[in-house]
């Protein structure tokens, strides 16, 4: 280790006064001793112990107090000033720029908070995925490493191959007779609600509340304000919005379908406003009390756009999902996503085509829907002391209305117990809504009778 103590000159060569300055070298450090003078003599301008214009002592000398090879100072100094820090005066030496001189110090970083214990979140949203099935997975994934990528961006309506498949499943599962060009494959079900909005007038977009927050920051990350439609609540007026967004078949989440009154009543206003209905079927085939709900866009083709999503019947982690615009807005929706090269992973497309033929889609669902209606009787019954669920048991959650001060009671209750149950005013705005969002995908049979025995708990209390 060397310590060089290097006298600072002026622009003219007189001397100034002495400064000592702490330049260490390490031999049996990792770095290079070039790259090490370097990063302290980058140090010493950066916090103001070099000032604008002094004179750094010349490569010869420098090497000589430090005891190494002339080229080492020489690498130092040529790599500081290629970076802006030095600059180099043709007969009168090396100086500091001005540049970066007296660079401000980075920014205080608050402490980290200390780890809590992680909380098993039963959310509305994480599903089941039975285990018996991963040797499906993991070969949909196989096929896809030794699939040939393709040359340039992929196709923004998504691999056709893909869409084919998904027009069958379609018309198989929700009765909507489909040409593949009429879907496109989505990074999910805000990535197709967004793509979307972005080729519709400008206007309102009517969203039910409470309702999906996703899909409320989706809305207004494009611009446009939300126009709150009271959830379960026939909707005639739709004035001035350029969509509507809703849960026909599943509300989330509060949990009843959508009357079939009320469906014609949406229809007319939408026709009446010219606006564009948008369905999310986040969950509809996880029906377990009646057979699934038939899908809005099957009784107007023309006036409702259609989503669907992998993340209930594969995984959230997936990012894919699907939009079927009306015939309409297909081009404009393409044309789009073809300007931003805004296309759906090409591997995760691949995977679920491997995952659809192999009939892995199918088994999960049909196993999820066993295990959620087992579950759904379970949390009714156990939170039955709390009230009563605000629809019939479908999908993965179960939503019961309760006070403010009681719902939060037994958030609380979860929570030290280890879990995370959502409330209902988080999914509220205008209409104060409150109660319990109850997810049991996201889990064990054990852990979720100890939620509900913290729940319980907490109504005994």
């Amino acid at each position: 280790m060397a310590l060089a103590h290097v006298p600072l000159l002026d622009q003219i060569g007189r001397p100034l006064v002495t400064t000592t300055l702490p330049v260490h070298l390490d031999r049996r450090a990792a770095d290079p001793l070039g790259v090490q003078l370097g990063d302290q003599v980058r140090a010493l301008v950066a916090r103001g112990a070099l000032s604008p214009g002094d004179r750094l002592p010349s490569s010869r000398a420098l090497a000589a107090d430090l005891g190494v090879a002339r080229t080492v100072a020489e690498q130092a100094y040529a790599q500081l000033v290629a970076e802006g820090w030095l600059e180099g005066r043709h007969g009168s030496g090396t100086f500091v720029t001005a540049l970066h001189a007296r660079a401000a110090p980075p920014p205080a970083r608050p402490a980290p908070a200390p780890p809590g214990p992680a909380l098993v979140r039963l959310d509305a949203g994480t599903p089941w995925i039975d285990p018996r099935h991963r040797a499906a997975w993991r070969r949909a994934w196989r096929e896809v490493s030794a699939s040939v990528p393709p040359r340039g961006y992929d196709d923004p309506r998504g691999l056709p191959e893909l869409r084919e498949a998904l027009a069958e499943r379609l018309a198989r599962t929700r009765g909507l007779v489909l040409d593949p060009d009429e879907v496109l494959v989505t990074a999910g079900t805000t990535d197709g609600l967004r793509h979307l909005l972005g080729v519709l007038p400008p206007g309102p977009v009517g969203v039910e509340d409470p309702g999906y927050r996703a899909a409320v920051e989706t809305v207004r990350g494009t611009g446009r304000e939300v126009r709150d439609l009271p959830a379960l609540a026939p909707v005639d007026d739709l004035a001035g919005c350029a969509a509507a967004y809703v849960t026909p078949a599943h509300q989330h989440p509060l949990g009843p379908p959508m009357p079939a009154a009320h469906r014609l009543r949406l229809l007319e206003a939408a026709r009446r406003a010219d606006a564009v209905v948008v369905e999310d079927d986040y969950d509809s085939e996880f029906r377990y009390d009646v057979a699934p709900i038939p899908a809005l866009a099957a009784l107007d083709r023309d006036r409702v756009a259609y989503l669907g999503t992998t993340s209930k019947t594969v995984a959230p982690s997936l990012r894919l999902g699907w939009l079927v615009p009306p015939a309409h807005l297909v081009t404009a929706v393409c044309e789009r996503r073809a300007a931003t090269h805004d296309a759906a992973s090409w591997p995760a497309q691949r995977a679920l085509l491997s995952l659809l033929r192999d009939g892995y889609v199918d088994q999960v669902v049909r196993s999820a829907r066993r295990t959620y209606a087992e579950r759904a009787a379970r949390v009714v019954a156990a939170l039955a002391p709390l009230g009563e669920p605000a629809g019939p048991p479908a999908g993965m959650y179960v939503t019961v209305p309760l006070h403010a001060d009681r719902a939060q009671a037994a958030q609380d209750a979860a929570r030290a117990a280890g879990f995370d149950v959502p409330l209902l005013a988080d999914y509220a705005r205008g209409s104060g809504a409150t109660g319990l969002v109850v997810g049991f995908g996201g889990c064990t049979d054990a852990e979720l009778d100890r939620a509900l025995a913290a729940l319980a708990g907490a109504a005994r209390g």
